[in-house]
């Protein structure tokens, strides 16, 4: 009845009024997560994961509309027809069924600082430089990382392989030295992603048949946009919500034209959105809950550099705190490489021999590149590493130039121009320039020319410009290209390396070298040092004839962080413990061991990394997946894990924090002098608390912690207990472990109350040292002990002693605690001892919580 609905919504109202914020929200989700099983007809609610989509998890229009009217009864809302659409998982649904039954607004969980809106920025203030805070690529040779990228870069090796085999192209057919034959390729070779077609769509919550239907662009461009995040310790989760931009260039979009001939039924409705151009940057908004613009971008060749240069435009006006840009080119026909043949302009080789007197035409390759990006002063606010500056950026187009394809020398010239003008810098303060370089007979000379015509210029004939491309490591990856070249530049100027350009015999005697102060990296070159900073330019060419130029600079050093230290304390590379917990999470076991073996091989790469480094990343920055598992030592112990080692106890923990503060008697010789040591929060705590305890006592907790002797007086003991126990609190809290309820245990009650904020530092501080030299007073005449029996037996064994000896404590159905007359307690664990009865003495020499105190 109405009655009894508003009986119940009025009682939900009660219930959520005396929880805290976490306490509403547990309750809510568990709310909607209850109803929207029964739905769905599950046996529990546990099976539902709170972030993934209601459609996603089974949900139709109808369900959606049954478990609009089940919320309905439950709270006593009139819930919109669109409620599920509106607030699409069942976290978000909590969350606004919080806002509508408390009155309070919502609150979306985005990174540390991030604004819920961008502030008003001021675009020409230093720290408000773009930074560049994590880079992630698949590029052809194997290269799965930027660390993979180097590596190929300083061995001097390209990644260009023959056609792949897995894409139905008539590969027997296809190859034909010929450049006149119709419908052949010149080369057999290229840059290829050879596990383009892998991909791990549960990961993503992407049914089988809608995979099947996506275009692998948009499968790469998850994977490695996760990894992007990940890379720098963000969860992608505390993104939903934010405003955070999405920029991904994009060229080729042949995987449906390919596909259809094939194309089982059962997929036809996920081919739209699995081919869709705009759907490429949509479907990264739509999986992270990105809020920020989202835009694909087209200009060919250049798209992704176009991108970046739309998301640093973007970042500094405001109109988002954080941006993706990159881009990604997968070729499912090998339509490219027969156009190109009878154009005559790709290279029989398959090889980029970018301003070469050998060039010969360009070279194909595959790959996807994304970087994440937001201004400098953030970066550094948020604690996210900056790899590198972009200093300044530009685009333009040729216009009316000698044929729609055809390059443009001036055109050139004043994009890179712009761009120096937007980073405020001279052509003579730019060190290399990471060239379009396809390696073609016609674009490589009005490039090199343009280049001699700006970088050339005004400098110093031993200090000239000097000129490479990626391009012939890898290919040119078409819509990827641009990005490609901005990873290589960021990793030059982190290493002071710049990478030589592979296959050039000489320099094009098409371009007049003397114009100008350019050189060919024919070889590797350290950098010099030049008292600035070091500087990259970045050119990437649209057939289509928009250009882009992008010039990017050496990170500058943050003032408020020393250098090789690590943030919140898990220790300097002296002081790092050798054994730290690493928190691991993946979708499913096989992963979970998967990743352990990715990180047993990391931390023992010899590399240098710490383990302490990347405990503090999972633990920061890793999403809390359905499977989990928590190591605590070396490498070791993750190659057993990943061996599918057997995990020694386990469980999945909900609810709420509690700490527990003890009594006295745990405490060792030399107990928290690891902490002290390696721990700049436990010893900052442990000075508050020497501070308060100052006017009571005439000791230091240094020289207690230290002292057999001191430690063996109560008026001592209780004091450096309560400091360390308070002092570990703050370690937890500094680690994110905030207590929802304290409880303490005989002195330790203490150290409960003023973690909890009942009494003060100080307070506690005077209460526990009084309290203590109380207690001393009563030194020698007692003692106390722990029988592993209940408490009922415990009783009846202390009757033959005549009230010398009492319960002091019962601390479990089989553990209790004595205490009384010292000869009568040591009488009593003898005896116990002796029937095989576990007892042992406690070390006090008084009588707590007995007639000796009362």
């Amino acid at each position: 009845t109405a009655a009894e609905t508003a009986a119940d919504d009025n009682a939900l109202r009660r219930r959520l009024a005396a929880l805290d914020a976490g306490g509403r929200t547990r309750l809510l989700a568990e709310l909607v997560r209850t109803h929207a099983a029964a739905v769905l007809g599950h046996t529990s609610p546990d099976t539902l994961d709170p972030g993934r989509a209601f459609r996603e998890l089974g949900f139709d229009s109808l369900a959606s509309v049954e478990l609009r009217n089940r919320l309905n009864a439950a709270t006593g809302l009139r819930l919109p027809a669109g409620l599920v659409f509106d607030h699409p998982t069942p976290a978000a649904l909590a969350d606004f069924l919080g806002t509508e039954l408390t009155d309070t607004e919502a609150v979306t969980a985005v990174i540390p600082s991030l604004p819920a809106r961008p502030a008003d920025r001021n675009p020409d203030a230093d720290d408000d430089r773009i930074a560049i805070v994590s880079a992630a690529c698949r590029l052809p040779g194997g290269v799965r990382s930027p660390e993979d990228l180097w590596r190929m870069l300083a061995e001097g090796r390209d990644g260009i392989s023959g056609f792949p085999t897995d894409r139905g192209w008539s590969l027997d057919t296809l190859y034909d030295p010929d450049p006149d034959r119709i419908g052949t390729s010149v080369t057999r070779d290229g840059g290829f992603l050879h596990d383009a077609a892998d991909f791990d769509a549960e990961f993503f919550g992407i049914s089988p048949r809608e995979a099947l239907a996506m275009d692998p662009q948009q499968r790469l461009l998850l994977e490695t946009t996760w990894e992007l995040f990940e890379r720098t310790a963000i969860d992608p989760s505390t993104l939903r919500g934010a405003p955070v931009g999405t920029y991904v260039g994009l060229m080729q979009q042949d995987y449906a034209a390919r596909l259809l001939p094939y194309i089982p039924e059962d997929v036809e409705g996920f081919l739209g959105t699995g081919n869709s151009g705009s759907i490429v940057s949509g479907r990264l908004a739509y999986f992270f809950g990105l809020e920020g613009p989202a835009v694909t971008v087209d200009t060919a060749c250049s798209s992704s550099l176009v991108a970046l240069h739309l998301a640093v435009r973007a970042l500094r006006s405001g109109e988002c705190s954080l941006a993706l840009a990159g881009g990604v080119n997968v070729m499912c026909s090998p339509e490219l490489f027969v156009e190109f043949s009878r154009q005559g302009g790709l290279a029989p080789d398959g090889r980029c021999k970018s301003f070469a007197a050998a060039a010969d035409g360009t070279a194909f390759g595959e790959g996807v590149g994304m970087l994440l990006v937001e201004r400098l002063s953030d970066a550094r606010r948020r604690g996210h590493p900056v790899l590198a500056v972009v200093r300044g950026s530009a685009t333009n187009q040729d216009g009316a130039s000698n044929g729609l394809t055809a390059p443009s020398g001036p055109s050139q010239q004043r994009v890179i121009r712009a761009a120096l003008a937007d980073a405020g810098l001279t052509a003579s303060e730019v060190d290399v320039v990471e060239a379009h370089g396809t390696g073609t007979r016609l674009g490589d000379p009005i490039e090199a020319q343009a280049l001699l015509a700006t970088y050339g210029q005004d400098r110093p004939e031993d200090r000239p410009v000097w000129i490479g491309s990626l391009k012939s490591n890898i290919g040119h990856t078409s819509a990827a290209a641009g990005v490609a070249g901005v990873i290589k530049s960021v990793l030059g100027l982190r290493h002071g390396v710049m990478p030589k350009t592979l296959h050039v015999d000489g320099p094009t005697p098409e371009v007049d070298w003397s114009a100008g102060a350019g050189r060919l990296l024919t070889e590797a070159r350290a950098w010099d040092d030049t008292g600035r900073p070091r500087r990259a330019g970045v050119s990437s060419f649209g057939v289509s004839g928009t250009n882009a130029h992008v010039i990017l600079e050496q990170a500058p050093a943050d003032p408020t962080v020393a250098a090789d230290t690590l943030v919140d304390g898990p220790g300097t590379p002296e002081t790092a413990p050798a054994a730290v917990p690493l928190l691991l999470s993946a979708r499913t076991p096989e992963a979970l061991r998967a990743q352990a073996a990715a990180l047993s091989a990391r931390i023992g790469d010899g590399s240098g990394v710490r383990a302490a480094d990347v405990a503090f990343s999972l633990a920061t920055g890793r999403g809390a997946l359905g499977h989990r598992a928590v190591l605590v030592g070396t490498e070791e112990n993750l190659a057993e894990l990943s061996q599918g080692a057997a995990v020694s106890g386990g469980g999945l923990v909900s609810g709420r924090v509690v700490l527990v503060f003890p009594g006295q008697g745990s405490q060792w010789v030399g107990m928290a002098a690891e902490l002290l040591a390696g721990s700049g929060v436990f010893a900052g705590r442990m000075a508050e608390c020497e501070r308060a305890l100052a006017p009571y006592v005439d000791w230091s907790l240094a020289e207690a912690l230290g002292s057999e002797d001191l430690l063996s007086r109560v008026d001592v003991v209780q004091p450096v207990l309560w400091a360390v126990m308070v002092s570990l609190a703050e370690v937890w809290r500094s680690f994110g472990v905030v207590p929802d309820a304290v409880v303490g245990h005989s002195q330790g009650e203490i150290a409960a109350a003023c973690v909890a904020g009942g009494l003060s530092l100080d307070d506690g501080a005077r209460v526990v040292a009084l309290r203590s030299r109380a207690v001393g007073a009563l030194a020698g005449r007692g003692g106390m002990a722990s029988v592993s029996l209940p408490v009922g037996e415990v009783r009846g064994r202390l009757a033959g002693w005549g009230g010398r000896l009492s319960v002091a404590a019962v601390n479990g159905p089989l553990s209790t605690v004595v205490s009384g007359d010292a000869d009568a307690v040591a009488e009593l664990v003898e005896g116990c001892v002796g029937e095989g009865v576990r007892a042992r003495l406690i070390e006090v020499d008084y009588a707590s919580h007995s007639s000796h105190v009362e």
